[in-house]
C-alpha cells in the first residue's frame, strides 16, 4: 500500500524486453534503500512492482505483460525520470490517501496552462474510470496523489502546486504525454455496494432512494 506522497524520482537505466514481459531496472540513489529486499514493493511511476534484484543503487524489477499492457512502462527510455515511491509502514503518516498501485489506466494531456506559480493539468481518461472521478475527490496520476479541481466534458482538471512540479515528474510533462491513472479505492468499493455486488452491474442498484428514505437517510 501507498499514499502517493512521492519520495523522489528515479532514473531509468535499461528496459530489457524477456518474451512478452520485460525486466526494468532504475538508478534510485537519491532514495534511502536501506533495508530493502528482494520480494518488497516499490511503486514506479505508480505502478506497483516488486524488487527482483539490487547492484549498489539500481533496483531491478520484472514487468508483467499485464503491466505492460495497462500502464505506459513500456515506453520508458534509458534517462527518462520516474516517480518513486515506497510501500508504507504500519506506523506511517498518510499524507496523500490508499494507492494500491494497481493502475486502471492511462490518461492523455490535453492541456496545461499556468496558475498563480503552479500549473493547471487538463487530462483525458478513459470512458469507462470517469464514474470514479469528482470534484474533490482523490486520484492518482504517474503516483501522485492529486485533488480533482473537477470533471467537465469528460475531463479531468489538476492543480499542481509549485512543490510538487519541482519533486515529481509532472512538473516536465506536456501536452501528449501520456500518464498512469489510478481512481480512489473506496470510488470502486462504493460502486460495488450500490450495485449489490453484481459483478457486471447489470442489476439494479441495492442501496436505492426508497431505501435510503424508509431507513430515514433521506426526507421524502
Amino acid at each position: 500500500m501507498f499514499t502517493g506522497l512521492v519520495e523522489n524520482t528515479a532514473e531509468v537505466v535499461g528496459l530489457e524486453a524477456r518474451g512478452q514481459a520485460a525486466r526494468l531496472d532504475i538508478d534510485v540513489q537519491r532514495i534511502d534503500l536501506a533495508g530493502r529486499v528482494v520480494g518488497e514493493s516499490i511503486a514506479v511511476n505508480g505502478v506497483c512492482l516488486t524488487v527482483a534484484g539490487h547492484r549498489g543503487t539500481v533496483v531491478s524489477f520484472d514487468v508483467s505483460p499485464e503491466t505492460l499492457g495497462r500502464t505506459t512502462l513500456g515506453r520508458l527510455r534509458p534517462g527518462d525520470r520516474v516517480n518513486v515511491e515506497q510501500a508504507v509502514m504500519p506506523t506511517s503518516r498518510l499524507g496523500g490517501h490508499f494507492v494500491t498501485g494497481h493502475v486502471d489506466g492511462i490518461g492523455r494531456v490535453v492541456a496545461r496552462s499556468g496558475r498563480d506559480g503552479g500549473f493547471v493539468l487538463m487530462l483525458e481518461v478513459p470512458r469507462e474510470l470517469l464514474k470514479y472521478l469528482a470534484e474533490k475527490g482523490s486520484v492518482t496520476v504517474d503516483g501522485v496523489s492529486l485533488t480533482v479541481n473537477g470533471v467537465r466534458r469528460g475531463r479531468v482538471e489538476l492543480f499542481i502546486v509549485p512543490h510538487t512540479g519541482a519533486v515529481t515528474t509532472l512538473g516536465q510533462i506536456g501536452v501528449g504525454d501520456e500518464v498512469n491513472i489510478e481512481v480512489d479505492l473506496l470510488a470502486r468499493y462504493v460502486e460495488r455496494l450500490l450495485w449489490g455486488g453484481s459483478a457486471g452491474g447489470d442489476r439494479p442498484p441495492a442501496l436505492t432512494q426508497e431505501f435510503l428514505e424508509r431507513y430515514g437517510f433521506l426526507k421524502k
